[in-house]
């Protein structure tokens, strides 16, 4: 049933703090935002969306940062100061004309859970509360900002049989 549920992902979007982020919250004294981002999960990303799955945020928290981070990995579908997760959801998979089934979140808090509990794949990580590990299809093994992306993209990769030629390439490419 996993099998199938991650095989028939087409869009995946996320959180951001807790995810791709370690879900600190870094400020300076002037008040300024900083995010700590995971090289390894910005190159999954990258493999996942060379791979033909589409990739989307959705943040309820607004932040310069991360709009850099998301041009920076070729994201388009950024959104920010989100309220109502579903909602934005919802209006991708018009857009992409896709059904709930075909599409994953990955959360971390109880605001994901709208998303969580109606799309084909909801993933989470370890830190998470319980509430939310109760109601994912999937825990990472890894914690949001230091791999869970990364595992999450080779496992959705792995399961449409798409994780070798991304592979391939990028060892073309270096060489």
């Amino acid at each position: 049933m996993l099998a199938q549920r991650i095989q028939a992902v087409r869009l995946i979007a996320f959180d951001v703090d807790g995810i791709l982020t370690d879900g600190g919250l870094y400020l300076t004294d002037s008040g300024e935002e900083f995010k700590r981002f995971n090289s390894l999960d910005g190159h999954g990303l990258k493999m996942l969306k060379a791979s033909g799955v589409e990739l989307a945020i959705i943040t309820g928290r607004k932040s310069r940062c991360v709009e850099l981070r998301a041009k920076n990995l070729g994201i388009e579908r950024l959104y920010q100061g989100v309220e109502d997760k579903w909602s934005v959801m919802q209006s991708l998979l018009k857009e992409l004309n896709l059904a709930p089934e075909a599409a994953a979140y990955m959360g971390d808090d109880v605001v994901d859970l709208p998303v969580m509990l109606r799309v084909g794949l909801s993933i989470t990580v370890p830190n998470s509360p319980q509430l939310v590990r109760d109601h994912a299809h999937y825990l990472t093994r890894r914690e949001g900002g230091h791999g869970a992306v990364r595992e999450t993209c080779e496992l959705i990769m792995s399961a449409q049989g798409t994780l070798d030629k991304q592979l391939a390439q990028i060892g073309r490419a270096h060489v």
